[in-house]
């Protein structure tokens, strides 16, 4: 059984598979701060307020505070801007892996677009077809 799992466990896809979403991880990261250290605050200035994440209703009359963290511990909030935020790294992570997967479809469409190289056809193949050529088409053989 130890031996059937580690087989299992060293499969080319299971390794692959850990890879990705190691990557994926960190690339998850990136775009997560990209979205709050630089769009975000952005938006947030455009709008007018400082911190996008931090927008909320409250929706009940004992929620009193301005920041999040303690709204929620007054009561229900929505918290739409947090919302904003996750949507908006969504969609941006969407997009970059819709622009790669789209590369990647272009460059495997050239590749199957390559003409084969063609291959070297042997003298005695080429002697063969020129008589059935000559055959084919009733025309006498030169006298020698």
């Amino acid at each position: 059984m130890v031996q059937e799992f580690k087989e299992f466990a060293m499969k080319g896809n299971v390794v692959d598979l850990a890879v990705g979403v190691i990557i994926g991880a960190a690339f998850g990261k990136i775009v997560e701060s990209l979205v709050a250290d630089i769009f975000m605050p952005i938006v947030g200035a455009v709008i007018g307020g400082l911190d996008f994440s931090n927008y909320f209703v409250g929706l009940s009359s004992a929620v009193t505070s301005p920041a999040l963290v303690d709204a929620k511990k007054q009561g229900a909030v929505l918290a739409y801007g947090s919302f904003l935020t996750i949507t908006i790294n969504f969609i941006i992570i969407a997009f970059i892996l819709f622009m790669v997967i789209k590369a990647m479809n272009r460059m495997k469409k050239r590749e199957e677009a390559k003409p084969a190289p063609a291959a070297e056809v042997p003298a005695d193949v080429k002697l063969l077809a020129e008589i059935r050529d000559l055959l084919a088409s009733g025309a006498s053989a030169p006298k020698v």
